[in-house]
């Protein structure tokens, strides 16, 4: 089970609130999404529930267990940054099975695992190239098979598919819902794109400096936005407000 829980969260870079009084819970199993403009928050939420920032208030809870005191090894989450980080001098193979070596997982099931998430992300024939002669789609399916080739509480993941070109980009999202219901883990995952927050997300935050402005199925959200705000920020056209 890995639920996570922000109780009354909030932090401060200098002065300025990037997460302010935060309070919600993301389900075990669940695909939420954090969705708002650049500097909303959506980032440091998710490294405040990676352990690479500390709460300046507030509690995080992972399958129940209080984790601010936690490191990141501690509580086993993956994680896929926007900005990607393979390992130049290794194959795209290493990469993926570079976790399970850490973790001194066995032969036999590192490769069984490599395999499995390979053929999910369509990248098998690719996996003997060093990073340097993949394009940024082919990195970019790389990283997040890194992510995914381990057995970890929750997956987290940063706008994971900003670099694909349209068309992968859509293969790739549904592939990432798939992955999510056959893995039954809970995955968080950031996005500035409203088409795909809708597409993808069981349940999506919407954030605006630092602060939940609403929570709820993309349906939800959609036809009951909570405020000005939120019903700006979705629909393609915009919606009309009147006053």
């Amino acid at each position: 089970m890995a639920d996570i829980v922000f109780r009354n969260v909030t932090k401060r870079h200098g002065a300025t609130i990037a997460v302010d009084d935060a309070s919600f819970t993301v389900n075990d199993n669940e695909f939420f999404c954090f969705f708002g403009p650049p500097l909303s928050g959506k980032s440091t939420m998710l490294r405040l529930v990676l352990g690479l920032e500390t709460p300046d208030s507030g509690e995080i809870l992972i399958g129940g267990s209080p984790v601010n005191t936690m490191s990141p090894a501690e509580r086993n989450v993956a994680m896929v940054f926007q900005n990607l980080a393979l390992f130049p001098h290794m194959s795209a193979r290493d990469n993926v099975r570079f976790p399970l070596i850490e973790r001194r997982v066995a032969e036999a099931e590192i490769e069984k695992r490599v395999a499995d998430v390979a053929a999910k992300l369509h990248i098998g024939h690719i996996l003997h190239k060093p990073p340097a002669q993949l394009s940024g789609g082919e990195r970019q399916r790389v990283a997040i098979a890194r992510a995914l080739v381990r057995d970890p509480n929750a997956y987290l993941m940063d706008d994971p598919i900003s670099a694909l070109d349209a068309r992968l980009r859509e293969e790739t999202r549904v592939e990432l819902k798939r992955i999510q219901r056959e893995l039954g883990k809970t995955l968080i995952y950031v996005t500035h794109d409203q088409e795909e927050a809708m597409s993808v997300a069981d349940r999506i935050a919407i954030l605006e400096n630092g602060r939940i402005r609403q929570i709820g199925a993309p349906a939800e959200i959609y036809d009951r936005p909570a405020s000005t705000y939120v019903a700006r920020l979705l629909g393609s056209p915009m919606m009309n407000i009147l006053k």
